[in-house]
């Protein structure tokens, strides 16, 4: 076939440095909150089994901005661009709860601008994935979303690494009074404010994006060379279908609720009913818009391309719905984990629970280390064999990595299992993506990336409500359980890739 002329140019090395500049600052609100996060809640008064549910946060906020953001970034253009207004808002959001939320004495407090922080977050991070489909043919796909991998990677490390560095290094102070944050973290959360917005403003104005009128004429080209690939997006579900699901799913919702009171569960189950009701009230007004013929809005459009999910897409939502599982267990159990299982403290006021703290975060800076340079070899293992055995491959290095944290004694030998989370992280921020991307239409690119990392928040949500009751009932008050049942997750995840049509390899 001859090559159309409207075909995406092939960017060079540091265009696609440039581009993805931005992820390196995106990651330094999640790695500072996700290494200590856990840390400051224990610090202000949070029972460990209280954890999961003050991890909200994050899955929440994506849950319900990434497809909102993603449709309102299809539908954008400004002086600035399509994507970048939202990089450049999201860093300013997050910039400023990086400065203020340390500084806070009280738990709910803290809570809030952590809300505050993962909103922001979200702002900027969902239409970066977007970013990749409208700046690189398909073929480059797999290095952009690797590239962003690798920033996440070098960004975490660091961010992680800051309580140490600035106690080991630097000799600030790594203890405070009981109820007081120390000044490591302190000083960690305001040089992270300013590596966001420094970092995104390095992508805003380095890089230019295509116009309307060229995305147009690219996605012609793409429909011709992929067309047995694209998904169809003018499928629109009836109102019928949207009342008969949406009760359904209602009643469900309402029998968990009940259940959850008539045998006094743990009211954190309240969270997923309450998710399964809002679910169903949802296809419900869907369904009403639809019968009033109102159907050109945002609530339509993502409903009816959820319901509608492709193939391929339904089978990396079951992966991703494991590998994030595991990863968010990792997430909230690894500081009091790693401190009372490996150190032997529960006391947030004591020298040896603050330096298995962190331990922690030189952990999960190692691992991110490992996934900057995984971010450069698992496109050559998926050149080798193709995306689906490499993403596998990886998945079961990480579920190993973590399972084996109940087997290694010596905190310092846990370096070892970082190497398989390392290149699970690495593949996980990377392969479902690039699978993912070149089935994508160019003018809704946003929104089906948007859905697709619901299957990022949903199971992060499931582990807020139930690993806390799982640690308390099953495993007798033992978090480093959790990280085995981590693990376990996501071997499973790894299996389940092999089940993945992947038709763009």
């Amino acid at each position: 076939m001859t090559k159309s002329t409207h075909q995406k140019p092939l960017l060079n090395f540091w265009q696609i440095w440039n581009m993805c500049f931005g992820f390196l600052g995106i990651q330094f609100g999640f790695a500072l909150q996700n290494a200590n996060i856990g840390r400051i809640f224990q610090t202000l008064g949070a029972k460990v089994d209280e954890l999961p549910i003050l991890f909200l946060a994050a899955p929440v906020t994506g849950l319900l901005m990434q497809p909102l953001i993603g449709y309102m970034s299809d539908k954008t253009w400004t002086s600035l661009g399509r994507r970048r207004p939202y990089f450049l808002t999201g860093a300013i959001l997050a910039t400023l709860a990086l400065l203020i939320m340390p500084n806070s004495n009280l738990l709910w407090v803290t809570v809030i601008f952590l809300w505050i922080l993962n909103s922001a977050i979200n702002i900027s991070m969902e239409p970066y994935r977007s970013f990749v489909c409208d700046m690189l043919p398909n073929e480059q796909r797999t290095k952009g979303f690797a590239m962003q991998a690798f920033f996440i990677g070098v960004g975490s490390i660091i961010a992680s690494a800051l309580p140490w560095i600035f106690t080991n290094l630097l000799g600030v102070s790594n203890t405070a009074p009981a109820g007081e944050i120390p000044n490591s973290v302190i000083y960690s959360f305001y040089l992270g404010g300013g590596a966001f917005i420094g970092a995104v403003l390095v992508t805003v104005f380095t890089t230019k994006e295509y116009s309307p009128e060229q995305l147009v004429n690219f996605e012609a080209a793409e429909l011709i060379k992929n067309k047995d690939n694209v998904i169809d997006v003018k499928k629109i579900f009836s109102t019928q279908d949207f009342i008969k699901q949406g009760i359904i799913w209602l009643v469900i919702g309402a029998l968990c609720s009940l259940g959850i009171f008539e045998f006094n569960l743990t009211h954190d189950l309240y969270v997923l009913s309450g998710g399964v009701i809002l679910f169903g009230a949802l296809q419900l007004l869907t369904g009403f818009l639809q019968h009033r013929g109102l159907k050109e809005n945002g609530l339509c459009e993502v409903m009816n391309d959820l319901i509608g999910m492709p193939k391929a897409m339904r089978q990396l939502a079951v992966v991703q719905f494991f590998s994030w599982f595991a990863l968010f267990s990792m997430w909230i159990y690894s500081i009091s984990a790693v401190t009372e299982y490996h150190y032997g403290s529960t006391d947030t006021t004591s020298t040896i629970y603050n330096e298995g703290a962190n331990w922690v975060g030189i952990l999960f800076a190692s691992y991110n280390a490992f996934a900057a340079l995984a971010a450069f070899i698992i496109p050559v293992i998926a050149r080798k064999t193709n995306r689906k055995i490499a993403h596998m491959i990886n998945l079961c290095m990480g579920g190993l990595g973590l399972i084996s944290f109940y087997f290694i004694k010596d905190p310092n030998l846990l370096l070892f299992s970082m190497i398989g989370v390392g290149f699970a992280w690495a593949s996980i921020l990377s392969m479902p993506y690039a699978i993912l991307a070149g089935s994508l239409p160019a003018k809704k690119a946003g929104i089906y990336m948007g859905i697709f990392n619901l299957f990022i928040t949903i199971p992060q949500i499931l582990a807020s409500t139930i690993l806390g009751l799982m640690v308390r009932e099953l495993f007798a008050g033992k978090t480093i359980l959790a990280l085995v049942c981590g693990g376990v997750a996501m071997i499973l995840a790894a299996l389940a890739t092999l089940l993945v049509d992947d038709k763009t390899d």
